[in-house]
Formats: structure tokens, sequence, C-alpha cells
């Protein structure tokens, strides 16, 4: 089967310089306190992390993406993710992300194809620097969560994560101090966060491509 002409996109794409932090921060939250300030450098102690971001055209073409709700047990219980995890041993982050996608969600590796990586994103609070593999598939994927792990396994359209409807931003008092939060309204639960992060940076990416197909 072709590959969705996104996919070639962003191989070529990926060979220069990416949107990377600029695109990241838009969905980033903001503390209101001027003089709360975030690190996000890199610590040399920061675990090294990868996480799959799954794509997969429908009937029409139109690309949709797999995300995970985590269930309350285990690190950023509750939340929306892509399925992911530390590394292991002396597996590449790549590896990890299909290791981890399979356990997570029971898609096997030899059904996704790697695109590219895209920006890493630390995470300073857990002191993990996470790297994003984009995956395409050849079509929806019969998708199995481990319940020790996902509450729920769903999809979202590019189309629709692209569209300023589904875009909210709120005031949350997030542990330590008060932040102003972009989030996408596309689940009951909100997509937020790290993982909207790295969902800014793809959607930056898959805006690009939108445009070169229009021109």
């Amino acid at each position: 089967m072709d590959k969705h002409p996104f996919y070639h996109f962003l191989k070529n794409r990926s060979e220069s310089s990416l949107p990377g932090r600029e695109a990241q921060m838009k969905m980033a939250p903001i503390p209101l306190d001027p003089e709360f300030v975030l690190p996000h450098n890199t610590s040399e102690t920061a675990h090294p992390s990868g996480v799959l971001i799954p794509i997969f055209p429908d009937n029409e073409n139109n690309l949709h993406v797999i995300l995970t709700l985590r269930t309350n047990s285990i690190r950023h219980a509750g939340q929306i993710s892509f399925p992911g995890g530390r590394r292991e041993n002396d597996e590449t982050l790549a590896e990890t992300a299909l290791r981890e996608t399979e356990e997570e969600i029971g898609i096997a590796p030899s059904k996704v194809d790697l695109a590219c990586c895209i920006s890493p994103l630390y995470l300073y609070r857990t002191d993990n620097q996470i790297t994003p593999f984009v995956g395409f598939l050849n079509d929806k994927p019969a998708l199995t969560p481990n319940p020790a792990e996902v509450e729920e396994a769903f999809t979202a359209s590019l189309e629709q994560l692209i569209s300023p409807k589904y875009q909210k931003r709120e005031e949350w008092h997030l542990t330590h101090a008060s932040f102003d939060v972009p989030y996408w309204n596309i689940h009951r639960v909100p997509l937020w966060g790290a993982t909207a992060m790295m969902m800014s940076e793809l959607l930056e990416l898959y805006g690009e491509f939108r445009k070169g197909l229009n021109e």
C-alpha cells in the first residue's frame, strides 16, 4: 500500500530544522506568577524515554492519531498520553516507543512505519527526556488496551485537532502554583501538558503540509 503523502513530507521535513520548542510552548501551561519559572533544560540525570505518535488514514485518506487514557495507578495517572515509556537496557528510543506501544495497546512493531522523530521534550518534575516518534499504520488497527496501564484507547482526527474550535484555555491550580493551561477539548478528559506540547509540534508540521497542498 502506498504511504500517505504526510509520511513522505515528514521523512523529508525532518532532515531540516524542526519547529521545536516554539511550537511546543504554544500548548505549555504558563505560570500566572511572573516570578515562577519552570526549568526546561535537560538535567544530567534525565531518564531517556520514547513515545509513539501512531497515525493512520481512514477510507477517505484523512489522518487520525491514536491516544491513550492512563489508568489511575501509574505515573501521570488519569491523563491522556501517547503510548511510550522509559528506555530499557540497550534498546534504542525508537525500539522503546514501539515496545511500549505493543505492551500498552497491542499494536505490533511490524505494523508501524516510522517516519521521523520530532523534538525531544524535557519533563522536570519526573526528570524525563521524552523523544516522540511519528509512526504510520496502513489503516485503523485493532486496539487492545492493557488494563494495568491504559483505561481507554481512542482516536482523534488531525483536522479536528488543528481546528481552533477544540482549543481551549483555563486557569488551573496545579500543586504548586496557578497556571494558564491550554488544552484540547476532544474527550471527557482534557488533552494538555506534555502530550499537548508534543502534539503541538506535530500539528505545526501538519499545517505546513496542508499549506503545501494548497499552493
